[in-house]
């Protein structure tokens, strides 16, 4: 049980009116199933869509310097984990199913455990180890909003928080239950425990020339490293 479902029992079993707050909250959570339901038949690949507290949400087109990073962040980590073997990426509409909420992460990362029950046709993908989103305007307050804290509850490892105009990235790690900054910086390079500890410079994550640097380096590692 997360921290926050146990404040929230806290404060509710007192009540005199939990009853009623239970059937409510039954009623509400029946009607947002048949929406998500709903979402799951009338989705198609042709847009970018989110399901979040019962609402479809649909995302405008991304800027260039959004699209940028998130190729080249996940250029990186694919090269990464793609040559160590260690599971998959995936990146843009690539649906996460959380217990309550529908996500598309700009990036993801799955280990092997998760990866071995992807087909060809799958649609829906289980909660990632590891989730990075890319700022937008229209996206921040939800990146750090609802999804930092879902991501936060149900079991993604780490998160990445990537500005792409101050070219800052934040990265935090789940701690007892709970997001811990471990990492706010523009340089210097990024230790990344769920990829089996690789690093990554930061500088790469928003250069393209960096970027080729960086794959060179993750091939000159291939060779020693394990199957």
């Amino acid at each position: 049980m997360s921290p926050t479902v146990e404040l929230l029992l806290e404060l509710l079993l007192p009540s005199p009116c939990l009853p009623e707050i239970a059937e409510t909250l039954q009623a509400r959570l029946r009607d947002e199933a048949c929406r998500r339901d709903r979402f799951y038949k009338e989705m198609t690949d042709a847009e970018k869509v989110e399901f979040i507290e019962g609402k479809v949400v649909v995302h405008s087109p991304a800027r260039n310097s959004h699209l940028i990073v998130q190729q080249l962040i996940a250029r990186v980590l694919s090269s990464y984990v793609d040559l160590h073997k260690i599971g998959e990426v995936r990146s843009e509409k690539c649906l996460c199913v959380f217990p309550r909420n529908d996500y598309e992460p700009d990036v993801v990362f799955f280990g092997r455990s998760k990866a071995a029950n992807f087909a060809a046709g799958t649609m829906k993908f289980p909660v990632p180890d590891l989730v990075v989103e890319v700022l937008s305007d229209s996206t921040a307050d939800r990146d750090r909003g609802v999804k930092f804290d879902d991501y936060q509850a149900h079991g993604v490892l780490e998160y990445w928080i990537v500005d792409p105009d101050s070219e800052v990235v934040e990265q935090y790690l789940i701690r007892d239950g709970r997001f811990e900054l471990t990492l706010k910086s523009n340089s210097g390079e990024l230790a990344c425990p769920t990829l089996n500890g690789a690093t990554f410079p930061i500088k790469s994550f928003f250069d393209a020339a960096q970027n080729l640097l960086a794959l060179q380096a993750i091939l000159r590692t291939y060779p020693n490293s394990e199957s």
